[in-house]
């Protein structure tokens, strides 16, 4: 009975000292020196360290970066609710992470959620805070000094120092958030992350137009023979770490947003001018004893961009402890080299989009085109990479998907102000998370995997003759299902589409088809493997912009007249055409055919599941998933197509819907279904239909970071 009451009595003592009287956990994760500024976080030569439970534990940091974007709303809308960061923070919790970074200020409902969730877990999700640069300033003016810039940079910093400890109140203003902030988070913020990928020209204006500015001798921070623009990064980062002991006794450790396009190396074989044209050295960057909790770096690192990551020789000749070339930790160990403070690698990853806009040619690290396991597979990857060559940690790119993006590949083939309304999976930007918004508002409208009973119900369904076709959309694609006894072995099936009224072509001359219209589109099915999408060549975006318009491609002049029966496959460009200054050799320009199409499941849950599934095959019945941008849809949610390219250019064109039939061919090539065209129509949107879903890449990564936290402990010999 003793040991029983012992037990009870430990037990209700812990209690008390985990949980306050209102049931939240205490806050154990304060220090307070003997100048009385408390901080709970600082770092050494390696690693972040964190106050818990009376004692600093090194910890390797992991976690994930947040945006401000979700369906229907742009970032600066603030559209993401308390609600929805509640539920966000328990699904990052359980992914087995310690932090999230937010790039800005945010909505008072992300600092309540934070703090509600936080004091009701025994695990708090740490943060670090960035402060974004007005980007239209720093195009505007070129120069970092610049009053305009400067006093807005750092009334921005101030402005978010009292936020984070619960005190502001901010008038709103369109494009920024604002309202009552009051509740204090100041505990869990581990870190600063100043700044935004800066631009080289706005690096070089600065330090051109301020040649005197080498040295700054602040209360906490110092730099000397430095470039003008690395002592304006001293002078924000002193202002930044006086405004918050000054006003909170606090303080944390302090790093600026840094990328490899400003990186301290030097590359060479960079066939880009501006990605090796000048660098922002935070090693120059030191501070006093006055700031506790020190400097470390912060970068964004990917394995596809710039160039060099290609073709730099020292890289492409690495290979890691499997044998394998590994470019990406070639760079990694390359740069950490270069650092006597703690390296962060603030964002990497690959998105899961269709579309892709860059590859790394050695490892298929691609930017784009990753089915959802293997974008969990490849983040690993690079997470492991980054854990061996003695990082402090990484945060992944990024939590939720966000439809507000653009890519510099497809930028010109949609509405910029539109883009929230609707998902465009060639745009890669847009699926960089492991949270996915997928269109419906509880259930997608139907799983690509050939089942035809979720079709039966659909109140879209028409049918031609003998044989029955069905068409859905939703914000992100448009659907087919043709139920035939026609679709026997080896038969190819044909769904011309006609989408602009007054051209397209009658024929498809290399096929030998006729068509009952003219069409602009030809979905093309074959079990022999040569499944694609083609698109009438004086329709076609691609060839009319990289080749009648830049020349950056041999051009076909008969692809500038209507009606002459030529398809071609849809491209996305990769690269321009390069010039490697070391090797001397000449690189072609570079793309993919984004038109081709793959058979597989597309339905989430099931085991055999790829994300980038565009059509299935199951006992006579075909489904197809299109994406709204392979068939020149500008804007789905306004009807919104690619006008004429040769009268006009690439403008949007108003449509009232679209023309489709159906083509049957034998083995023999017999015509075994000819349908008349049939017209599909939809009603125009301004909120979009979306639920949440966690994909496949999140499983795969939770079970990864459990392990990786291991192998940290392992690496320190603990």
């Amino acid at each position: 009975m003793r040991k029983y009451f012992i037990s009870i009595f430990l037990v209700t003592s812990l209690l008390f000292l985990l949980f306050d009287n209102y049931g939240h956990v205490r806050d154990f994760f304060l220090i307070q020196n003997k100048d009385e500024i408390s901080y709970n976080s600082r770092v050494d030569d390696k690693y972040f360290s964190l106050f818990k439970f009376g004692q600093w534990k090194r910890t390797f940091i992991t976690g994930v970066n947040i945006g401000a974007g979700k369906p229907g709303y742009f970032p600066g809308e603030h559209g993401i609710t308390k609600e929805d960061y509640l539920r966000w923070f328990k699904y990052i919790e359980d992914l087995n992470v310690n932090s999230i970074r937010v790039y800005t200020l945010l909505s008072p409902d992300f600092y309540e959620a934070l703090y509600e969730h936080n004091k009701n877990s025994i695990k708090p999700l740490y943060v670090f805070h960035g402060v974004w640069v007005n980007e239209e300033k720093v195009s505007e003016y070129e120069d970092a000094y610049n009053p305009d810039l400067k006093e807005d940079f750092t009334n921005e910093i101030k402005q978010i120092i009292d936020v984070i400890h619960g005190n502001a109140d901010i008038p709103m203003k369109k494009g920024h958030a604002g309202g009552k902030y009051s509740f204090d988070i100041s505990n869990y913020v581990i870190g600063w992350i100043l700044g935004i990928e800066w631009d080289p020209y706005f690096v070089i204006g600065t330090n051109e137009k301020n040649p005197d500015k080498t040295t700054y001798n602040g209360e906490y921070l110092y730099s000397k023979d430095c470039s003008p623009f690395e002592a304006f990064l001293t002078e924000i980062g002193d202002m930044t770490i006086e405004y918050e002991t000054k006003s909170y006794g606090y303080q944390r450790p302090l790093s600026f947003t840094n990328w490899v396009t400003t990186d301290m190396l030097s590359h060479p074989n960079e066939p880009l001018k501006k990605e090796d044209l000048v660098s922002v050295n935070t090693e120059h960057i030191k501070y006093k004893n006055s700031f506790k909790c020190g400097l470390f770096a912060s970068y964004h690192i990917y394995p596809y961009y710039p160039d060099f990551m290609n073709y730099e020789e020292e890289y492409r000749n690495f290979k890691d402890d499997e044998g394998n070339i590994n470019t990406y930790k070639a760079y990694l160990r390359d740069l950490r080299k270069e650092h006597n403070i703690p390296v962060l690698v603030a964002e990497y990853g690959v998105p899961s989009s269709r579309g892709m806009a860059h590859k790394n040619i050695h490892m298929d690290f691609n930017q784009g085109n990753n089915d959802e396991t293997m974008q969990g597979i490849i983040n690993n990857h690079m997470l492991k990479d980054i854990v061996d060559e003695g990082y402090a940690g990484a945060l992944a790119f990024t939590w939720q998907d966000e439809w507000f993006k653009r890519t510099w590949n497809t930028m010109d083939y949609d509405l910029p102000e539109r883009r929230p309304f609707w998902s465009n999976v060639e745009t890669n930007e847009q699926m960089f998370g492991i949270l996915a918004f997928d269109p419906g508002q509880e259930n997608s409208i139907c799983d690509v995997d050939g089942d035809y009973s979720e079709w039966i119900e659909n109140k879209d369904k028409f049918s031609i003759r003998d044989d029955n076709v069905y068409i859905r959309h939703d914000e992100r694609y448009v659907y087919f299902l043709i139920k035939s006894e026609n679709l026997r072995n080896n038969c190819v099936t044909y769904i011309p589409i006609d989408i602009k009224p007054n051209q397209g072509n009658t024929s498809y001359t290399e096929a030998n088809l006729g068509f009952k219209a003219p069409i602009d589109v030809l979905i093309k099915i074959d079990k022999n493997s040569d499944s694609r999408i083609l698109i009438d060549a004086y329709y076609d975006s691609f060839s009319y912009h990289y080749g009648k318009l830049l020349g950056f491609i041999d051009y076909n002049n008969d692809y500038s007249k209507d009606n002459t029966g030529i398809f071609t496959p849809i491209y996305l460009a990769l690269n321009r055409g390069l010039f490697l200054p070391v090797d001397k050799v000449s690189l072609p320009f570079e793309k993919y055919e984004t038109g081709k199409l793959l058979s597989g499941n597309g339905n989430p849950k099931s085991k055999v599941y790829n994300s980038l599934t565009d059509y299935a095959m199951k006992d006579n019945v075909l489904e197809i998933r299109i994406p709204w941008a392979l068939l020149n849809v500008m804007d789905p949610s306004q009807k919104l197509v690619m006008d004429d390219l040769y009268k006009y250019g690439i403008k949007p064109y108003s449509i009232e819907g679209f023309y489709s039939g159906l083509i049957i061919l034998s083995e023999e090539k017999k015509q075994l279904v000819n349908n008349d065209m049939t017209f599909y129509s939809w009603n125009n949107w301004e909120e979009p239909q979306y639920h949440e879903r966690l994909k496949k890449s999140y499983y795969v990564m939770k079970d990864y970071y459990k392990y990786i936290l291991k192998y940290f402990k392992y690496k320190l010999g603990e």
